[in-house]
């Protein structure tokens, strides 16, 4: 019998209990890169997903704690999707990737993971990212660690600035 050592998905089996939710950042920027969150506009946020499906994986969302589309304002709404595009430049610029996955998951039926907060993913994906690893054993392999890649998306996120509505 072969074994996979992965001891990082501890982390994940012991936070997959904890309350509250992880899209609710509050005001403290100094626990940020704690967090994982690499971007904030006084309506909207970007956090690298901690367990992504590729390198660079973000979740863009609004600040707002809200699983319903239709309550967002006009201003929410732009803000959010200007920040999408930002973000999308940015890992571009970072990480060139060959495509991209964005999307929402609304409801735990559609596969959500944090079904009370809306929030888009954006996904980059490289021609091979999903090999026989993952086809046959239900795993992914990551070639870069979380926190390099937070630290190279952050230095994109400061060069580009504040989005403008």
């Amino acid at each position: 019998m072969e074994r996979l050592w992965a001891p990082w998905r501890m982390e994940y089996i012991e936070n997959s209990k904890s309350e509250g939710c992880v899209l609710c950042i509050g005001p403290d920027e100094a626990i940020d890169r704690d967090r994982l969150i690499l971007y904030r506009t006084k309506l909207s946020l970007v956090m690298l997903n901690r367990y992504p499906y590729t390198n660079g994986h973000l979740m863009v969302a609004p600040l707002r704690h809200t699983a319903d589309m239709n309550s967002l304002s006009d201003e929410e709404m732009l803000d959010l999707f200007k920040v999408l595009q930002l973000s999308r430049n940015v890992v571009e610029k970072e990480a060139s990737p060959q495509g991209y996955n964005v999307g929402l998951n609304l409801g735990h039926a559609a596969g959500a993971g944090i079904d009370d907060h809306l929030h888009i993913h954006l996904v980059p994906r490289w021609n091979g990212d999903t090999n026989f690893m993952t086809v046959i054993s239900d795993l992914r392999v990551m070639p870069e660690n979380l926190l390099t890649t937070y630290d190279r998306l952050l230095a994109g996120f400061t060069a580009a600035g504040k989005v403008e509505l």
